[in-house]
Parts: C-alpha cells; structure tokens; sequence
C-alpha cells in the first residue's frame, strides 16, 4: 500500500509542464484548487475535466501513475462520502432506516466531494510529479519573498517543506522494508478485526519513528557542520528566471480562472 504513495515523487521526462517555472506551477495549483470549490453543477466539473486532461497529457506523465496514488487513500475517500451522504439535510428523501437517512442533496453532495478529493489529489500530484524538490523549494521562497519585508521567516518556511518532501519517498521505502521484516517474523497486518490490526502497527510505527529521528538528528548535525545559517545573503545556483513559456502559462492560467469566475456569476 505505502508503494502506492506518489506523493513527493518527481517523475523525469521533457515535457512543457516540467520546462515550466516553479512558481507557475505553484500559482497554477492554487488556481486549480480554487477553481474545484467554485463549481456545484456537472458543467463546472466538465471544464475543470478538460483542463485537468489537457495538463496531464502535456505533463508526458502517465495517468496510471498519477492515479496510483489515489489507492493510499480509498478509505479516507469512502469516509467522506458516507458523512455527505448521510449527513446532509434535504427535503427528497431517499432512504431512512432508524437514524440514516439518505436525501437528493445528500448523493448529490457526496459525488461532488468525492470527485472534488480525486481531482485535488491527481491535481496536486501534476506539481510534485513533474516539479523537483529543489525546485519547489526555490519557487516557493521567490513566490513568497515579499513576505519577509514584514518579519516572516519565507527561507525557513520553503526550506521546512523541501525536506518534508524529501523525506515521504525515503519514508515509504523505510516502511515497506520495516512491514517485510515483521512480516517475516510473523505479524499479521492484513487479517484481524480493527482492535488486532491496530495493535499489529506498533511493531511497525515504533522502528518507524526511531528511524524518522534518527534521520532527523542526521540532518540536523549535517546542516551545523556545514555552518548553515539560513538564507540570508545566500545566492542560488540557479536562480529562477521568467522565459516565454511562463508568460503563457500564466496567460493560460488566466483564461482558465477568468472563465470559471464568469461561470460562476452568470451561469452557475
């Protein structure tokens, strides 16, 4: 299950997503997010389809791959269709059995959820995918640089979740090897009612998180002994830089969001 995480993971090729700017990317995910909350009906969600479509077959990464990591989190996706749909008022009455009742806008609010968490997460994997943690970490202090005129700590802050990044595939890896090695010492994490299957996690969590703080120290003491100071003064390899392309994007971005905002007021 853990394999199935894509999250954090950058898959190499050449396509005009990865040649984009970071801070596109990071501008055109916000934008994304944003847009999937503003629509209730099925005409909304057929252009967030397209456009969603449209990124991923540029991206050149393959659709089971961004869905893959879909798989790790089936069940949080059940659940929250369970709640929307029997938990929310309505005046059409479907089903009711004792205290369930299912209503109209209770399906209705149920698939919308559901399909808003399968596209947020296939969204947001898009960035990760086609985005290198340097990157990322390099697009996000420049995007949030103005910030630090009063007082906010934005290298800190890119930097936290650069390592954060780093460390999910590394974690995953280290889990599967930990679940592999119990397993062979005979624990059972698949069979079990829900009580069995949660105490058969501590032999895996505890390793898991001295690992975790091991690695954490690491860093750490690796960070001192290369007398990291922060980025004050620090000058980038790379430095980030706008080329055609970006302006495009943007422009792209732009259209996007601009018609989903004349969507929503004359239309929706």
């Amino acid at each position: 299950m853990f394999r199935e995480i894509t999250l954090g993971q950058y898959y190499p090729a050449d396509s005009p997503i990865h040649r984009l700017d970071p801070r596109v990317k990071l501008f055109g995910t916000f934008v994304y997010i944003l847009s999937l909350f503003l629509f209730r009906d099925v005409v909304g969600f057929a252009v967030v389809t397209v456009f969603l479509v449209c990124v991923i077959r540029s991206s050149k990464v393959p659709f089971s791959y961004m869905v893959k990591g879909l798989k790790a989190i089936l069940v949080l996706m059940v659940v929250t269709a369970l709640f929307n749909l029997f938990l929310t008022p309505g005046d059409r009455v479907l089903f009711s059995y004792g205290i369930l009742k299912i209503t109209l806008e209770g399906v209705k609010n149920a698939g919308f959820m559901l399909v808003r968490l399968i596209y947020l997460i296939v969204g947001t994997s898009v960035m990760t995918l086609t985005t290198t943690p340097n990157q990322l970490t390099d697009g996000l202090e420049k995007a949030l640089m103005p910030l630090s005129k009063v007082k906010v700590p934005v290298h800190s802050i890119a930097m936290i979740m650069s390592i954060a990044l780093r460390f999910i595939p590394i974690l995953i890896e280290e889990t599967d090897i930990i679940m592999k090695a119990q397993t062979a010492r005979g624990a059972d994490f698949e069979n079990g009612n829900l009580v069995k299957r949660t105490k058969a996690m501590v032999p895996l969590l505890v390793p898991l998180f001295v690992s975790a703080f091991r690695r954490a120290d690491d860093l750490a003491m690796a960070m001192e002994a290369r007398c990291y100071m922060g980025g004050a003064g620090r000058t980038k390899m790379k430095p980030l830089r706008y080329r055609k392309e970006d302006f495009k994007g943007y422009l792209v971005l732009a259209v996007y969001f601009g018609g989903i905002v004349l969507w929503r007021v004359f239309g929706g």
